[in-house]
């Protein structure tokens, strides 16, 4: 996205609420605000503050936009674009995208097995001496740390683990994910649906952007 934005292209960012929890956890949100800074047609929207009506998804039917990315799009996401559901801020975005005819460029995470996830911070408790005085705990700009990491809280700073003696607190790492058959289906559908193109990683949408006729 901050290649797009470098390019000169307007970026509006349209955020689902575990979007916005899971860009703050991993330190991601302030980047995002970096690049749709606040003004026209560079704004972010949150599921959590644009009500039941998500009245900007009108800008879709009025030609504001020339393509629609939605990535990472989550297994649940892409099972209510395959079958129509339009319940969040996001999956009402893809929907007003399609019936507006602009081209969907979508990154599904749940495409074929041997995928890797990587954890936001996490304590380990076979490390953690429960010190009295903890210095990560009593660091943490946001008071996320106590017995553990309250990731609703976390912005992903990382402050926390080099203040650790024991070496307790690390970034979770990577887990394997094994995609069930349903999601795999899911994600063939999607990628039958008419002005939607799939990828298998974000960076591959720019060579599309970079060549793209406006």
């Amino acid at each position: 996205m901050k290649e797009i934005k470098l390019n000169g292209h307007s970026i509006t960012t349209f955020m689902s609420r575990a979007g916005e929890e899971v860009s703050r956890m991993y330190g991601l949100l302030d980047s995002t605000k970096e690049i749709s800074d606040g003004s026209y047609l560079n704004e972010i929207y949150l599921d959590s503050n644009q009500g039941a009506s998500f009245p900007k998804i009108g800008r879709f039917n009025v030609g504001r936009y020339d393509v629609f990315i939605l990535s990472p799009a989550t297994s649940n996401t892409v099972s209510k674009i395959v079958y129509g559901i339009a319940d969040t801020l996001v999956t009402n975005c893809a929907a007003q995208a399609m019936k507006g005819g602009i081209p969907s460029l979508i990154v599904p995470v749940d495409w074929e097995s041997g995928v890797t996830s990587f954890m936001p911070y996490t304590i380990d408790r076979s490390k953690c001496k429960s010190c009295e005085v903890c210095p990560p705990r009593e660091s943490c700009p946001n008071e996320a740390i106590t017995d553990q990491i309250d990731l609703l809280k976390c912005q992903g700073c990382g402050t926390c683990v080099d203040l650790c003696e024991y070496g307790a607190i690390s970034g979770g790492g990577e887990v394997p994910l094994k995609i069930r058959k349903v999601d795999a289906r899911n994600t063939k559908m999607l990628s039958e649906m008419e002005s939607v193109s799939i990828y298998r990683h974000p960076k591959d949408i720019l060579d599309k952007i970079r060549n793209w006729n406006y």
